[in-house]
């Protein structure tokens, strides 16, 4: 088994959407996902998603451990430890992260909030804490 280099630019990929896939729903995983084609509903994941650069997603909310935007996002990002948007990403919605690069080119409309605790991130739980408006589990 073939394995992912150090700086994690190429980590292996349990499961990919192609290109001409279009799917709709909710999607649940704990490994990693690549959205090549289109997509709209809501994921909620303890691992990797990567959005390639002809992929369209609209999504109320996205919320996964780490996220990699190369195409376009309708809807809010949470990702618990880090988010990247390649020069290629388009975003439009809000985002709240640990750790967050955005690459020249990008474009971006939204707000942006940093996650103080990494570590009280669970997509799976119904998420009163994660609701604008709500006290519960944040710092203020």
């Amino acid at each position: 088994m073939p394995k992912a280099r150090k700086d994690e630019e190429a980590p292996l990929i349990a499961t990919t959407l192609g290109k001409e896939t279009s799917f709709a729903g909710t999607l649940r995983f704990k490994d990693s996902l690549r959205i090549k084609g289109t997509f709209e509903g809501e994921i909620d994941a303890m691992g990797r998603l990567y959005i390639d650069a002809d992929a369209v997603v609209s999504a109320r909310r996205i919320r996964a451990t780490n996220v990699v935007v190369g195409g376009t996002v309708r809807g809010d990002i949470e990702a618990a430890d880090r988010l990247e948007m390649l020069p290629s990403a388009k975003v439009y919605g809000n985002v709240r992260t640990a750790k967050l690069r955005i690459a020249d080119g990008v474009v971006f409309e939204g707000t942006c909030e940093m996650i103080r605790d990494p570590g009280a991130f669970n997509p799976f739980a119904e998420s009163a804490a994660a609701e604008p408006g709500t006290s519960a589990g944040s710092e203020r």
